[in-house]
């Protein structure tokens, strides 16, 4: 008997059958590393074939970084080649795809793909985030916080690591919230056409230019070929206008600023997007993916910016990475919707009670 055999079966049949939605006849590629969990790959590929759709596992050696920074590592005309073909598309990879050359180009060039990051997804976390999540509530729960932070002028955070910033959310001239910068609940789905991440995080693009203050990353940050990982002690960055003018703390915000600027771009010292992170299965264990979806948590990606998040091709970067603020405090245009990680807005706290969050 394999670790949580029969509970992954059931997370891997809900993944493709409830997430992806997968029809008989459609090819679905599953992507992995020599970081990935052989069994999540196994159980996926096999819940696919039960549906009747045509799996195909891409199995590739690890690279020392993510994105684009591993571009010349990849066998990238084959992994496009694939991946222009295909319906579906899991990412199961230690060391992400997302944000590279060769995921920008099948998103680009392929218009029916379904894209669904769970990079570095293991036995354990898919049980807890998938397989244990009831979804219908989720969705309700994420998207109404989703509208109540769109259609703010002002948001504020705060979070007993340090934090304590505030910014503008992007409008149009009309003051209505701007299309091209979408701020949407991540709800897990992938059941149409272009890319989508876990279920359980809200998030988007601010008003760059206005983000000022103090964000303190107390979770982990990653991925990132430093070993910052989990934090012994909040990296504390002082924001101006958007753009990152000073890291504080101790070994690991030195390792952390030091390697945003070895890559002497502009872009890797300005902030990428705010989400909120809302698993009810989510703990932090060191991977980014699941670390960003920790129950009250907002979080920060710094660099590379798709074209999901900014219309219509993104500003792009060599690299991105993210970090988490816990238990976080949230007020929108003054109003509090959240303290210390817990909802304080009627609605939403029940909604929470329903999926175990009370």
């Amino acid at each position: 008997m394999r670790f949580y055999e029969f509970e992954l079966i059931k997370a891997a049949d809900i993944l493709t059958r409830e997430l992806f939605k997968l029809k008989p006849g459609e090819t679905f590629i599953i992507t992995a590393d020599t970081e990935s969990d052989p069994q999540i790959v196994e159980a996926t590929a096999s819940a696919a074939f039960t549906i009747g759709a045509k799996p195909m596992i891409i199995w590739l050696a690890t690279p020392t970084d993510v994105g684009k920074a591993a571009d010349h590592f990849w066998p990238s005309e084959a992994i496009v080649g694939a991946l222009k073909a295909t319906d579906a598309w899991v990412e199961f990879n230690g060391k992400n795809l997302l944000y590279s050359t060769p995921y920008d180009t099948a998103m680009k060039e392929n218009k029916r793909l379904r894209y669904l990051c769970l990079s570095g997804c293991n036995t354990d976390m898919m049980v807890r985030c998938i397989g244990r999540v009831n979804y219908p509530v989720l969705k309700e729960f994420m998207e109404k916080i989703a509208e109540m932070t769109r259609n703010a002028k002002q948001v504020r955070v705060k979070a007993p690591g340090g934090t304590e910033v505030e910014f503008k959310m992007p409008k149009t001239p009309d003051g209505k919230p701007d299309p091209n910068r979408p701020y949407t609940a991540r709800v897990g789905y992938a059941d149409v056409p272009g890319a989508h991440m876990m279920g359980g995080q809200i998030g988007g693009v601010p008003d760059l230019d206005t983000v000022n203050g103090t964000i303190a990353y107390d979770g982990s940050i990653g991925p990132m070929p430093a070993t910052c990982g989990l934090l012994e002690e909040p990296v504390r960055m002082t924001l101006k206008d958007g753009t990152i003018v000073k890291v504080e703390g101790g070994r690991q915000a030195r390792e952390f600023e030091t390697w945003l600027k070895s890559f002497n771009h502009p872009r890797m010292l300005k902030m990428a997007h705010f989400n909120y992170g809302f698993n009810p299965g989510a703990k932090l264990t060191g991977n980014t993916v699941e670390d960003e979806r920790i129950w009250g948590c907002t979080q920060w990606g710094i660099g590379n910016l798709d074209a999901r998040l900014v219309k219509p091709d993104g500003i792009p970067a060599p690299s991105h990475t993210d970090g988490q603020c816990l238990n976080s405090s949230v007020w929108l245009d003054g109003k509090q919707i959240m303290d210390q990680g817990r909802m304080v807005e009627p609605y939403l706290a029940e909604l929470a009670k329903k999926l175990g969050k009370a």
